[in-house]
């Protein structure tokens, strides 16, 4: 069953994402066009505080069934962009599970479950987005994560830095009315996670992916836009965002100082 809900697209929450990680992007203007990926910004998390997971996470959100396991995780989207949306429009958005498939990986027992997102416009599909998430056990004391792939040996036409601080990790989770604790708890996110610091929120890295996307070549027009989280962003630690120009559209990554690969997105092109 569908979770479906109405927002009207006002321009103060793309006034505030842009004023904290997008400063090059066009002024948001009444009817003005959002740009692709921006939808991520609205309709935010909406779980009652008892509906929450210990981790702060949804436990409950009459969407996914109840999973047995501690730790929930962003491993990317896939999204397809049938039409533009613009600023004051009203839209509906409706949201239903996907696929649930439970595995057995390194670290123990693993379930992906897919969340199937639509936005539709006076009754027209505008985006579509199936969002892409890994539950985990709990986090072995003294684990070793494994070292990110290196990035393919490829001429890259654009780069360049980027560093994300807990003040804009912290208007994200705002944003997006995101309470996990491993973006804002350095305890939880080091202690209970077993991660080397806060970690930069998964859909985040996906929306700045996709805006060094369209910034880097101008006119283009999103058609898709798939992204994999392939290793932690952590806060305060600089990475390099690259990109080239493919047959089909581009495709962008974020690596981190020794180039391994902790992002990558592709985007196809009308």
């Amino acid at each position: 069953m569908a979770v479906v809900r109405t927002e009207s697209l006002r321009i103060a929450p793309a006034a505030a994402y842009r004023g904290t990680f997008a400063p090059l992007a066009a002024e948001p203007k009444p009817t003005g066009e959002l740009p692709p990926g921006w939808e991520g910004i609205y309709f935010p998390f909406d779980s009652a505080l008892a509906d929450l997971r210990p981790d702060g996470s949804p436990a409950d959100d009459g969407v996914l069934p109840v999973i047995d396991l501690p730790r929930r995780m962003y491993a990317g989207e896939d999204t397809v962009f049938h039409r533009s949306l613009a600023y004051d429009d009203v839209v509906e958005q409706r949201v239903q599970a996907g696929a649930v498939v439970e595995k057995e990986g390194r670290g123990g027992r693993l379930v992906f479950a897919d969340v199937e997102r639509s936005y539709l416009v006076a009754g027209e599909l505008a985006i579509s987005s199936v969002w892409h998430d890994v539950f985990l056990e709990a986090a072995k004391p003294g684990a070793v994560a494994k070292p990110p792939a290196p990035a393919p040996d490829a001429e890259w036409a654009w780069t360049e830095s980027l560093t994300l601080d807990s003040r804009q990790l912290f208007r994200f989770s705002a944003l997006t009315f995101n309470t996990h604790l491993v973006h804002y708890d350095r305890d939880w996110a080091r202690g209970v996670e077993g991660l080397h610091d806060l970690l930069v929120h998964g859909p985040l890295v996906r929306m700045l992916l996709l805006d060094y996307a369209v910034r880097s070549q101008p006119g283009i027009k999103v058609e898709r836009f798939s992204v994999q989280m392939q290793a932690p962003v952590f806060v305060d630690a600089e990475v390099r965002l690259v990109g080239r120009e493919t047959e089909s559209g581009s495709e962008v990554l974020v690596v981190d100082a020794q180039s391994g690969v902790l992002a990558r997105g592709l985007v196809t092109a009308r």
